[in-house]
């Protein structure tokens, strides 16, 4: 979903950039941004967190919300003021245990004005205490949180923790988190990592969820309602945790068909990308009114129109294989968005070759003929999309194009060490198309500038004479080409279908 700050018109984002600072002065307030071009409010300028500790009460029947969030930071800079991003309601704000002058500023800025001036490389605690309806909600004529029959969600991208906590709300800024929720009797409260405790009391139940390992601000999940949880484990001991609305209706057989795959999809993802990141993995789905699949850490959101089709092991795959390309490797700018969806997009194409439903190359050989040049389609730079167009079909079929290209330019040998030494040479990190770059040239021993420039930044649809070799090597050959091959008209690839399910489904973010 894009980030509600930010007006769609060049001129009006132009404008809104111009306003906010690049830096604070010393002893100043710090930034209302962080400086990211496609959403210049996400995030915030003069401190980083180090935790989240978030406890909320919610009461289904009225959308109460109540939360107390306790935020461990380190300033890096002197700051007489920084800013959250939030929109609820707040009651009271300390920071290092003294009352802080707080006010909301923008569209979902909250301004802090600690009682004290706080010094450049300082540990900071602040306290936010606040209470709303966050599904009434709105900034810009958007609300993040999902109402739903039996409670409510936050899921969404790149936007959602401000609907439910107050947070530094950029990638960039990493940190582990502790979610406790209590919640009537009866209803269950799914949130990221483990479940380390639950414990019941006049008629409410605490749940209490852990994410020890760096979580970006918008890959933290809430979901409260009348959930069917399962626990399991994978053969090498990761923890599953899956749940399901009990009201999924038709859907509910396709959903558990597909999620239940996880563990196994999980261990197959990681011959691949290397070894699984994070400490458990599971998903969840929902009765909510969506469309869309998002990559919550660890624990993956599903709507249940995923599943409308039938089973789905595309989409879990994708959303999957987020979890290093997106989740433990996550961007460095919104504009990075290339270096998370045409790899998780890569991921189904090579589950399609596992599956015996079209190879990789099949897949981009299609796509290339799908598009004629006068398309739309062809116009969207993968490596630059703009925020109108951060989650078109473009970013992610082009995407993955881009992505076969590299594997025929430089080999299956060294593309499979690309694709498995890039999560774990960054692991819990940020990353930039730039810096993916040089890392597939040093790993290839080739310059890819040309590959990169033609597949990502170009916004007409290549012509596969321009790339020096046309087509595709064959089977055993030395793989040299920087183009699908240019088979006319291909045959459509058995999974090009369930494939394009997923493009609607993200698509609906927007």
């Amino acid at each position: 979903m894009r980030k509600r700050l930010i007006v769609s018109a060049a001129a009006g984002a132009l404008a809104l950039l111009l306003t906010v600072p690049a830096a604070a002065a010393p002893g100043g307030p710090g930034a209302a941004g962080i400086g990211d071009t496609y959403y210049p409010y996400a995030g915030n300028g003069g401190y980083n967190v180090s935790h989240y500790d978030i406890r909320l009460k919610y009461q289904p029947a009225t959308d109460q919300l109540e939360g107390t969030a306790t935020i461990l930071a380190t300033t890096t800079q002197d700051l007489t003021r920084f800013n959250l991003d939030f929109v609820l309601g707040v009651q009271e704000v300390l920071v290092n245990g003294r009352t802080a002058a707080f006010a909301s500023t923008g569209e979902s800025e909250l301004q802090i004005t600690p009682a004290r001036p706080l010094a450049k490389g300082s540990p900071v605690t602040v306290v936010v205490r606040y209470a709303d309806k966050p599904g009434e909600v709105e900034r810009g004529g958007y609300s993040a949180w999902l109402r739903t029959p039996d409670g409510g969600v936050a899921a969404n991208e790149p936007e959602s923790a401000a609907w439910w906590y107050p947070s530094n709300d950029h990638p960039t800024d990493k940190a582990t988190f502790d979610v406790s929720v209590l919640v009537p009797d009866g209803t269950q409260a799914i949130s990221n990592g483990i479940l380390t405790g639950q414990s019941s009391r006049a008629g409410w139940t605490r749940y209490n969820w852990r994410q020890t390992k760096p979580q970006a601000t918008y890959l933290a999940t809430l979901a409260i309602g009348k959930f069917d949880i399962r626990t399991d484990t994978t053969p090498g001991g990761l923890p599953v945790v899956t749940a399901y609305s009990k009201d999924l209706g038709d859907n509910d057989g396709a959903a558990r068909a597909s999620v239940e795959r996880t563990g196994e999809l999980v261990d197959w993802l990681s011959t691949y990308f290397g070894a699984y990141p994070f400490d458990s993995i599971g998903g969840y789905v929902p009765n909510v009114p969506t469309g869309y699949a998002l990559e919550t850490q660890t624990q993956i959101f599903y709507s249940p129109a995923q599943f409308a089709r039938g089973s789905n092991t595309s989409t879990v795959v994708h959303e999957l294989a987020h979890q290093w390309y997106g989740d433990s490797v996550s961007v460095q700018r919104w504009s990075d968005i290339w270096l998370n969806e045409g790899f998780a997009r890569y991921a189904q194409w090579l589950w399609s070759e596992h599956e015996n439903e079209g190879t990789a190359q099949e897949l981009a050989d299609y796509i290339y003929s799908y598009y004629p040049a006068d398309n739309a389609f062809w116009t969207v730079k993968p490596g630059d999309p703009g925020p109108d167009h951060q989650f078109a079909g473009a970013v992610y079929d082009r995407g993955a194009v881009a992505v076969q290209a590299l594997r025929n330019a430089v080999g299956d040998e060294k593309f499979f060490r690309i694709l498995k030494g890039w999560p774990t040479e960054r692991r819990f990190g940020n990353a930039s198309i730039p810096q993916f770059q040089a890392y597939a040239e040093r790993i290839s021993g080739k310059p890819l500038g040309e590959l990169f420039n033609t597949w990502l930044f170009t916004d007409s649809k290549p012509a596969l004479s321009s790339a020096g070799v046309p087509a595709a090597p064959a089977a055993g050959a030395a793989a040299s080409a920087l183009a699908p091959s240019a088979k006319a008209q291909p045959q459509e690839p058995k999974s090009w279908k369930k494939i394009q399910e997923t493009n609607s489904i993200h698509d609906s973010r927007h």
